[in-house]
C-alpha cells in the first residue's frame, strides 16, 4: 500500500510524526509493505520553523518540497494543485492522507478527488460554526470530498451526524487526538530551552492566530494583558516570525517584563509546557496545566466543557478577568476524551483494513464507528 502524506504547518509535522512512526512499526512487525511518500508544501522557510521538527522527531525527509513560501493564498493553492496533480499521476498512491485545515491542504484534496484517489482526513468533523474563518470553510469542504474521516472527539462525530453524513458513503471513525499522543511519546526527549530552568513559575504564551496578530488592537490587548500578568508570574513568549513582523509594522514594543524567545523546537516546547504554571493561547491539556485560549470560538469543545481550557476574546480586561478567575477554579485533569494513546496505530490499521477490503469485518466487530 502506498500513502502520500501532506505536511505544511508546524502542527502538521507533529501529527505526521505520530502516523509515520506507526506506519514504520506496523510495517516492521507485520511486513505490511507500506510505502509512505512525504509531500511538503514548503511554506515555512526558516530552519526553526520546519527543519528542526523533521530532525528532532525523526520524520522522514520529504520526497517533494514545493516551496510555496511567501505566496498569496490564491497563488499557493494554485501551485499546490498543479504540483500535486503531477505527483499523484506519477506515484499512483492508494491513499492521500491530509491533516488539519490549512490553506494549501484544500488544493491537495481537490487534486486527489479529481483523479479518484482515496482521501483520508485527519481531524474531521471539528467545527467552530464561524464561516468568517477560512479554516472552517476548509474543514467543511475537506470533509465532504474525503472518503474516510478520522474524528478525534465524540463531538466531531455528532457534528457529522447533524450535517447528514449518515446518508453518505463516507466512513467516520473515532480514533482520538494525535496531538495528545505526540507528547506522551516524545516527553523523554524534552530539552531545556534558551538557558531557562524550572526553578520559577511562569505563564507560557503564544500569539500566532491570524486575528490576534494581524489586528493591531488585538495584539496590543494581548501584550498589555501579558505585561500585567507579569506582576504575579513571569511570562515567556516564543514568538512566531510573522508576529515579530507585525510588531515592527505596528510599531509595538512589548513590555520588557515579557521574555520573548525565538521559535523553539518541539522538544524545547514540551519542556516549557512541563515546567510552566499556566498556558495562555496554547490549546492543550496533556501536561495538566490550565489554559486560556484567546479566541472567539473553538472547535475543541470538550476542552471547554470539562473546564480544562478557558476561552476569552482578545481583550485586555477579559483576558485578565479569566486569568484571575482561574486562581479559584479546581480543574479535574483525570477526564480522558483524547483517546487511548494509540491513535497513530488505529489510523494505520483502519487504512490497511480498508485497502484489503476487510472494512465490513471491522464494522461488524464494532471497531469502526460508522454513522
Amino acid at each position: 500500500m502506498k500513502i502520500i502524506t501532506i505536511d505544511g504547518a508546524r502542527l502538521q509535522f507533529v501529527k505526521a510524526a505520530v502516523v509515520s512512526r506507526a506506519i514504520f512499526r506496523y510495517d516492521e512487525v507485520y511486513d505490511a509493505k507500506i510505502q509512505e511518500i512525504i509531500e511538503y508544501t514548503g511554506q515555512h522557510f526558516a530552519k526553526n520553523m520546519s527543519e528542526v521538527f523533521f530532525n528532532q522527531m525523526d520524520i522522514p525527509k520529504p520526497h517533494y518540497n514545493h516551496g510555496v513560501k511567501r505566496l498569496s493564498h490564491g497563488s499557493m493553492k494554485g501551485k499546490m494543485l498543479a504540483k500535486t496533480e503531477e505527483i499523484l499521476a506519477a506515484e499512483k498512491p492508494d491513499w492521500v492522507f491530509v491533516y488539519s485545515d490549512t490553506n494549501a491542504t484544500l488544493a491537495i484534496w481537490l487534486a486527489a478527488n479529481k483523479i479518484y484517489i482515496e482521501v483520508a482526513h485527519r481531524e474531521a468533523g471539528l467545527r467552530t460554526f464561524n464561516m468568517c474563518r477560512p479554516q472552517e470553510v476548509y474543514r467543511i469542504l475537506s470533509d465532504r470530498i474525503s472518503d474516510t474521516l478520522f474524528c478525534p472527539t465524540e463531538t466531531a462525530i455528532e457534528n457529522l451526524v447533524k450535517e447528514g453524513y449518515d446518508s453518505l458513503t463516507i466512513f467516520q471513525i473515532r480514533c482520538g487526538d494525535l496531538m495528545y499522543v505526540a507528547p506522551l511519546y516524545y516527553a523523554h526527549n524534552a530539552c531545556k530551552s534558551h538557558g531557562l530552568n524550572g526553578n520559577f513559575n511562569f505563564v507560557l504564551s503564544t500569539v500566532y492566530r491570524q486575528v490576534n496578530k494581524d489586528e493591531k488592537q488585538n495584539l496590543l490587548d494581548i501584550l498589555d494583558a501579558l505585561g500585567k500578568i507579569y506582576k504575579e508570574l513571569k511570562v515567556i513568549l516564543p514568538l512566531h516570525p510573522r508576529t515579530t513582523k507585525k510588531l515592527s509594522e505596528f510599531n509595538i514594543l512589548p513590555s520588557e517584563n515579557i521574555k520573548i524567545l525565538d521559535p523553539v523546537g518541539y522538544f524545547e516546547m514540551i519542556w516549557l509546557l512541563k515546567i510552566a504554571l499556566m498556558l495562555l493561547r496554547i490549546v492543550v491539556d496533556f501536561k495538566k496545566k490550565p489554559c486560556i485560549a484567546v479566541r472567539e470560538e473553538t472547535e475543541w469543545i470538550e476542552l471547554i466543557k470539562h473546564k480544562v481550557n478557558f476561552i476569552t476574546v482578545p481583550n485586555k480586561n477579559k483576558i485578565l478577568d479569566t486569568f484571575n478567575n482561574l486562581k479559584n477554579v479546581k480543574i479535574n485533569f483525570d477526564i480522558n476524551f483524547n483517546g487511548t494513546g494509540n491513535t497513530g496505530e488505529e489510523i494505520v490499521s483502519k487504512l490497511i483494513a480498508y485497502h484489503n477490503s476487510e472494512l465490513n469485518k471491522f464494522i461488524s466487530n464494532g471497531i469502526i464507528l460508522k454513522v
